[in-house]
Order: structure tokens, then sequence, then C-alpha cells
């Protein structure tokens, strides 16, 4: 399924297990652990913020990896994130205390950071242009096909096998770090210091979009679980988008190499907008959900969170030369997690006050509101 020229390619095959590795520890918790808190004794804002700071520690980090990069060199940068992202996930089983959930969050952000601006910073390295969309494709591939099976199963496999087991499998990106030093040894450039500065407000537009959808799509994942009484329907609610997500990235970037990115954007923000409504109508009655509506709904989100994620990236790395890669992958994946964090909190907060519903439509009018930039002229063409 996965276009075979982007595998040949050197590093390529190294940086996709480390990246499925990595991303199966974090997706295995994102649902899971505000569930932990919430068993512990957390409400609904508790449990948003378990994602949040995740978030927020994520995006602290992602500042300076490039100049850890510069510094310390590949291997030391790739090693530490993967061990910081995957240990803390076993003492989760200590406490289910919210104090001690958010600490360990903390943590794995760190490790989180690295992650994301390494992974996406090599994407560029590794591949030429002309075919960046689709090895975009492939890496968005290796992230969203743990989020399909860890997302929508770990609620389930927490209330039928136990939390500890998702607790394990959290700690696959330890794993990574075999697969992370072999990719460091092929690795000859490490991003130098650049005299130019980088072009941060041609960046702008594009980790705007990012925010705006990463927003909806974050309080979906956090709270998808607790929307409905029916556990079985928000599993398969979320396995839906996380399927159609990943089949989204994936197939746009072909689509992306040949027609250019910037036709699909506003599209794709209407329809993450439309999705949000129809879902926040279909769970207005937490005891009878609109199963169809729901599951509509998850797919057209879904498809606007996947095929979005791919854009916005391609041209943020159009935006900038080279030497630029790290800090616009560090832009990117700070628009990524700073949007699913704020979509975390900012619904949690609502949902306390009012209803999952009515924050729901408070997440999508949020979408709405980077529709200017999709359809002005503020997204740069390649450099």
């Amino acid at each position: 399924m996965v276009n075979h020229s982007v595998l040949r390619v050197p590093g390529m095959p190294l940086l996709l297990t480390m990246t499925v590795l990595g991303f199966s520890g974090y997706a295995a918790l994102l649902a899971v652990a505000p569930l932990w808190a919430v068993r512990g004794g957390a409400d609904t804002v508790g449990a948003g913020l378990v994602n949040g700071v995740l978030m927020l520690f994520t995006v602290l980090t992602q500042l300076f990896v490039p100049r850890a990069l510069r510094r310390f060199g590949w291997a030391p940068v790739l090693v530490a994130g993967m061990l910081l992202l995957g240990l803390p996930a076993l003492a989760h089983g200590v406490s289910d205390a919210l104090g001690p959930t958010l600490a360990l969050s903390a943590v794995r952000g760190l490790g989180f950071g690295v992650l994301t601006v390494t992974g996406s910073a090599l994407v560029a390295e590794l591949v030429e242009p002309e075919r960046r969309g689709r090895a975009i494709g492939a890496y968005g591939l290796a992230i969203a096909g743990p989020q399909v099976l860890f997302l929508s199963a770990g609620p389930w496999i927490a209330e039928q096998l136990g939390f500890w087991v998702v607790f394990v499998v959290a700690a696959l990106p330890a794993v990574a770090v075999v697969p992370a030093i072999g990719l460091a040894r092929l690795l000859h450039h490490v991003p130098e210091e650049v005299d130019e500065r980088t072009p941060y407000a041609s960046l702008f537009p594009p980790m705007a979009l990012l925010i705006g959808v990463t927003l909806a799509g974050g309080a979906l994942i956090t709270f998808m679980a607790q929307m409905s009484s029916s556990t079985v329907l928000t599993a398969l609610a979320l396995l839906l988008m996380s399927i159609v997500a990943a089949l989204a990235r994936w197939r746009i970037g072909s689509l992306s190499d040949r027609h250019g990115p910037r036709r699909f954007i506003a599209p794709l923000v209407l329809l993450t907008t439309a999705g949000m409504i129809v879902i926040a109508w279909a769970v207005r009655d937490p005891q009878a959900t609109e199963a169809p509506a729901l599951m509509v709904g998850a797919a057209m989100v879904g498809i606007s969170y996947g095929g979005l994620q791919n854009l916005t990236l391609v041209v943020t790395f159009q935006a900038v030369r080279r030497q630029h890669y790290g800090p616009a992958s560090a832009v990117w994946n700070i628009g990524f997690d700073a949007g699913t964090g704020i979509g975390a909190v900012v619904v949690g907060m609502v949902a306390a006050g009012t209803s999952f519903s009515t924050a729901l439509l408070v997440a999508g009018a949020i979408s709405l509101l980077t529709l200017p930039l999709a359809l002005g002229r503020y997204i740069s063409r390649t450099r």
C-alpha cells in the first residue's frame, strides 16, 4: 500500500519503524490516561488536563529540539526522546491519582516532543521535494496505524484486560531506541546554525490551519469515550475516525504532489466544522446516542484530520529552505500538539459547565475561524 519507491530511500524503513513504535506508546495512553485519572477521582476538567499537560510539555520541548540536534547530534537526542516517552508509561500503575498522572504526562511530553520534531524533519532530510507528499503519506501511515489500533481499542483493552496491559504497550517507545540508533548512523548531516533568519511569518498560516483541525480531533480523542453511555459505539467511532484519517493522510499525498496542496485546504476546513456539528447533534443525549450520525461525523472529521496534517506539513516545508527544516518541523509540530492540547482543555472546561454537545460546537466554530487563511493568499508556494 505504501509507495515502494519511498521505502527504497535509505533510512526510511528505520524511520518508519521508529515512528510506529513511538506512536504506539503515545496512542495507547491518549484516550486511556484520562480514564485512569477519572478512575482515581478526577472530574472532566482534570481528565482534560491529562492530555493538556502532555501537549504543553511536548510543545515546550519542540522549541528546543533543533538546538539540541545541533549541539548533541541525532543519536543522543533520538535515544533520549524514545526513553522519555516509553519508560514513564510503566509508572502509571503505581497511582491513579491526578497529580502523579499529570507528572508522568509531563515527562512523556518531553519524549513526544523529540519524536515529533525529529520524525517530520527526517522526512524532509531523506526525501527530495518531488516525492515529499508521498513520503509524508507513508510517514503518516506509520503514525496513523498505531492510532487506528490503540485510540479505539485502548479503553476497551483497559476495561476488559486491565489498565496494566495498556501501560506495557505504552512503553514500546523504549524499544524504538534500536531503530533510532541505526537511523542516526546513516545521518551525516546535522542541522547547522545559520545566519539567515527562519521565515516564521510564512509558517504561521499552515500552523494555524493545523491547530484548527487538531483542536477538533484532540477533543474527540480525549472525550469520545465519555460522550456516550455505549463504550462499544464510541470505540467504533474512534476506530472509524482513525482509519479514515490514515487513508486521507496517505492518499492526499499523491494528489498534493500532482496538483499542489492549496486547492484542497479550504474544503477540508469546512469539512472539519461540518463533522463537529454532526457529532454534537449525535451526542446531545448520551443515553440515546444517534449511532449513524456519530459514525458519519467521525468519518468527516477523520478525512479533514488526516488530510490537513499532510497538506499543512507539505506547505510548511515549501515555505523554507533546507537549513530551516528543523525549525519548520518544530513549528508544525507545535501547531499539531498545541491544537490537541487546547482541544482537550477547552472542550473539557466547556463540557463541565454545559454539555459535550455544546463543547463540540465551540470546537467546530474555532476550526471555522481558520477558513480565511485557507481562502487567502497566505499559504506560501514552493521556494
